[in-house]
């Protein structure tokens, strides 16, 4: 279900106060805008576009395609994901073969070649071999923990789309913020106009002036920290898409959002088969019981093969002498296995049951973080509607009636200023209710390892 946001009802002035609570409420520790990719209609010219007009538009799609693209932190992870894909191969290699050049019998009085039966040099070759059974074990486990490493990039992409869709958010709301307050001075302007004029035929007070004048000192000083955390967010985002800092980010003047019908049940099941991480955690599982299985070949012995070839010179007398060949056949003998080959048995089985218990734990948290965030995005979506068809409405018929009748002196202007700042008071909770949806929809699609909102 996509939703198209009309501003006529939002966009009206906006005072200091209200400028604040929206900058704390969405940029305080602890809150963060989020945004599935879905679309929210909202159509204005942001202030801060107009100041960059030869910048590029960055939408949100190619915000995300930039940094899956280009992210360093992304690309350390890919790397490294590649580089354990190349360790199956060598954990089930045998180990290489020993060539041996070798003089025997050499007679250390003469160093003659010649004189003694048992001189000879050789050459010879040998291979160990591991028991059978072991190669196998060594490049499954290699195996799962390269195809888990993979699923940790998978994994990190999801985190990265996530940091990219609140950077990019943050800064729509930067510049819908700033025109906002330039919609607020606007009408403050013709509101201290309106009071001059009162004032003038006697018919009002200078203090309705002196207030109106405030006001519009407080919001030129709120427009100045909204610039300067606009600038700040640029830095943050450029990094994530792996540009130099200064670059100019113009976000396009509309967005669109959806609010789609989600049920948790769904969910969990959802995630326990699409989320990387589970999956990267199942491989792991695997791997450590492949590791006790290795562990438990250790007390059968490798073996090493080998052959030899030894030459003998003729005798000084010009009499030939026979070569002689060998075969060898060697085996280490576990006669430790108490205290090396038993230890490493339980050394694995502890790291199996830590692998169970991650997972375990992880299955969790997960579990609860889609429980609440479902119930936080069903009441965020309940208050957003509530505001956008009865309490805004509501309000502007309201604001518009104290308006007029304060023009013909039928309305105190102290009732207008409460009047309005209610009004802008609700606009911010609509805001707020809508970056809250957004942003646990973002929060959940990271939990399931699925863009929620799609048709």
């Amino acid at each position: 279900m996509y939703f198209i946001i009309s501003t006529r009802l939002l966009r009206r002035a906006t005072p200091a106060w209200a400028a604040v609570t929206i900058g704390l409420a969405l940029f305080s520790p602890g809150f963060v805008f989020h945004s599935s990719t879905g679309t929210m209609g909202v159509a204005w010219t942001p202030a801060l576009a107009e100041t960059q007009p030869s910048a590029p538009i960055l939408t949100l799609d190619l915000a995300i395609a930039r940094a899956l693209a280009g992210n360093p932190g992304l690309a350390e992870i890919k790397a490294r994901a590649e580089a354990m894909a190349t360790v199956p191969a060598q954990a089930g290699a045998l180990p290489d073969p020993t060539v041996s050049f070798e003089m025997l019998n050499v007679p250390t009085s003469s160093f003659d070649l010649r004189k003694e039966d048992m001189t000879m040099l050789g050459v010879g070759i040998s291979q160990t071999l591991p028991f059978p059974g072991k190669l196998a074990l060594r490049e499954k486990i290699a195996d799962l923990e390269a195809l888990a490493t993979s699923d940790s990039v998978d994994e990190a992409r999801l985190r990265l789309a996530s940091e990219v869709k609140q950077g990019w958010w943050r800064l729509f709301y930067y510049d819908r913020a700033v025109n906002l307050l330039d919609e607020a001075e606007r009408f403050y302007r013709q509101l201290i106009t309106i009071a001059q004029t009162k004032y003038q035929f006697g018919k009002g007070s200078q203090q309705d002036v002196l207030l109106a004048q405030l006001e519009l000192s407080n919001l030129k000083n709120e427009k100045l920290e909204l610039v300067s955390l606009r600038h700040s967010q640029d830095a943050r985002l450029n990094a994530l898409l792996d540009r130099t800092p200064e670059t100019s980010v113009r976000i396009p003047a509309e967005a669109q959002f959806k609010l789609p019908v989600i049920a948790e049940p769904a969910l969990q099941e959802k995630a326990l088969r699409m989320r990387p991480l589970f999956a990267q955690h199942r491989k792991m599982l695997d791997a450590a019981l492949s590791k006790v299985e290795l562990a438990k070949q250790d007390f059968y012995p490798d073996f090493t093969v080998g052959a030899g070839y030894a030459v003998r010179q003729n005798t000084p007398a010009g009499q030939s002498r026979s070569d002689f060949a060998s075969v060898q056949l060697s085996m280490n003998v576990p006669i430790y296995a108490d205290r090396k080959q038993a230890k490493a048995v339980d050394q694995r089985q502890g790291e199996l049951l830590q692998e169970q218990y991650s997972l375990q734990d992880e299955h969790h948290k997960i579990q609860s973080e889609i429980a609440s965030k479902t119930a936080e995005y069903q009441h965020a979506k309940e208050k957003l509607l509530l505001l956008e068809h009865e309490i805004i409405p509501q309000a502007q018929q309201a604001v518009n009636s104290l308006l007029a009748g304060y023009q013909v002196s039928q309305t105190s202007f102290t009732d207008l200023l409460r009047t309005q700042l209610a009004f802008f008071q609700y606009q911010t909770q609509y805001w707020q209710a809508l970056t809250s949806t957004q942003q646990l929809l973002a929060e959940l699609s990271a939990e399931v390892g699925e863009e929620l909102g799609h048709d």
